[in-house]
């Protein structure tokens, strides 16, 4: 069970009086709205002004956690500021995949190209670390369904499935969000991290997270977060009340 949002501002309140202070969050559908093409996605109203808040705080790091590669995040949401940027999952932590796991990534969308292609308003996203296949345009939702099923099956062992909303990632790496938060959080040598998510990826971020820091689920699903929020608005609304506690 969540906490009530009495007790989400009373642990805001405790979290804004440490430091150093990580202040992390994913993308799509918490700063973002969840759309049909990725490339759309465009942060929410407010978002950029509320971190660019957050990341001016003395003591205080903002990270953009994602499954999208770096360059398209930065792409997409045309955030600037000293951010700290994970992409693909978290396999994107010192630069981009190279040699024999980008062939085994370009090997994974050949194979599953003609299953997309068959597939009527179905999606193949090819990212830096993993392979995704989009269904939220597909109108035939037993059609879309299989595809998934499809898309798994007969997998490589070594890959690393990601489902999520509407969409099957399958990862060339085993890195997730929650070990790369975990391995930002020590390299920052942070005393307490905040972390959003909307996902079923985002349950590695906060499973990953100690009692001493706030997770916060965006949206209906279970969770084990500490919190939750119901939509992109009350995360607008929870991250100026945090700005305006470190002010």
């Amino acid at each position: 069970m969540t906490a009530s949002a009495g007790e989400l501002d009373a642990a805001l309140t405790a979290l804004a009086g440490r430091r150093p202070l990580l202040v992390a969050s994913d993308y799509d559908g918490v700063l973002a709205p969840l759309v049909g093409d990725p490339s759309a996605a465009v942060p929410a109203s407010g978002m950029a002004e509320v971190l660019a808040r957050l990341g001016a705080a003395e003591g205080v790091t903002v990270a953009l956690v994602s499954g999208r590669g770096v360059a398209d995040l930065r792409a997409t949401s045309g955030f600037t500021g000293p951010y700290r940027w994970v992409g693909s999952h978290g396999a994107e932590f010192d630069g981009p995949l190279t040699g024999e796991r980008a062939d085994r990534r370009d090997a994974l969308a050949a194979r599953l190209a003609p299953l997309v292609a068959a597939t009527p308003g179905a999606r193949l996203e090819v990212k830096p670390a993993s392979v995704a296949v989009h269904v939220r345009e597909v109108p035939d939702r037993a059609a879309a369904a299989a595809l998934l099923a499809e898309a798994g099956q007969d997998a490589d062992p070594s890959l690393t499935m990601k489902p999520g909303k509407e969409v099957l990632e399958l990862a060339v790496t085993d890195a997730d969000k929650g070990s790369a938060l975990v391995r930002l959080g020590r390299e920052l040598g942070v005393a307490a991290t905040i972390y959003l998510g909307d996902d079923v990826t985002d349950e590695d971020a906060f499973r990953a997270l100690g009692p001493s820091d706030i997770t916060v689920k965006v949206g209906a699903g279970e969770t084990v977060a500490a919190h939750r929020v119901p939509d992109i608005p009350a995360v607008r609304a929870l991250l100026e009340r945090l700005a305006d506690l470190l002010a």
